[in-house]
């Protein structure tokens, strides 16, 4: 494929509008619509997000998780604290989680500070893993270097007799962080490029609403 084919690649949007009189005041409970409509649709993987955190070197850095848990307090997922975006958030903790729908045709942005959940959080939310997964997460060290897949497998199967006929208890390294949101924005995308975009800041302890320009 030449870049001139890469050019011509585009797609005329009309499923739906998104007017400042259809939304809920608070935009945790607009998303949580939205999700409920992305679930409804069979939107594959509705809660894949791009996770996106500054390095040590000063390179945005962004890779797709998953979301874990939404409520008054932000949004949840979970990982290896010694990862590299785990490292990115104890040298910046700020982020911005990025949701694309196709088949709603939909994007939701939200920035904001990040912090670890509550240890007793990330047990529950570890317990009711996979076992598999559960193994798989004190098999990785995650993001660092290694010869080949070999190393991962030999590590599997002795930590899984390790943990042979008993619970597999969480890894101090793994856990969960949330991001507090200081702005949301909801994108409708609208013929002729003219997309719909409401954006919600936090402000004086309020939330404020504005349309901004495509």
């Amino acid at each position: 494929m030449d870049s001139s084919t890469i050019a011509h690649l585009r797609k005329d949007y009309t499923l739906n509008g998104l007017r400042k009189e259809d939304v809920l005041e608070n935009p945790i409970d607009q998303f949580k619509r939205w999700f409920a409509e992305a679930l409804a649709s069979q939107v594959l993987e509705p809660n894949g997000m791009v996770l996106s955190t500054i390095g040590r070197d000063g390179y945005p850095h962004g890779r797709v998780v998953l979301l874990k848990d939404v409520d008054a307090r932000g949004f949840s997922f979970y990982t290896n604290y010694l990862s590299h975006k785990g490292d990115d958030l104890a040298q910046h903790p700020v982020a911005s989680l990025t949701f694309w729908w196709p088949e709603l045709e939909r994007q939701v942005r939200i920035i904001g500070k990040v912090e670890k959940v509550e240890t007793a959080e990330s047990d529950a939310y570890f317990a009711v893993r996979p076992r598999g997964s559960q193994i798989g997460a004190w098999v990785s060290e995650q993001s660092q270097t290694i010869a080949d897949r070999k190393v991962l497998e030999e590590k599997w199967a002795e930590l899984e007799a390790q943990f042979a006929n008993q619970a597999v208890v969480r890894p101090p390294h793994w856990g969960g962080y949330r991001v507090l949101p200081h702005q949301i924005e909801f994108w409708q995308g609208r013929p002729s490029r003219l997309h719909d975009r409401l954006c919600y800041t936090y402000e004086s302890n309020e939330w404020k609403l504005e349309r901004l320009s495509p």
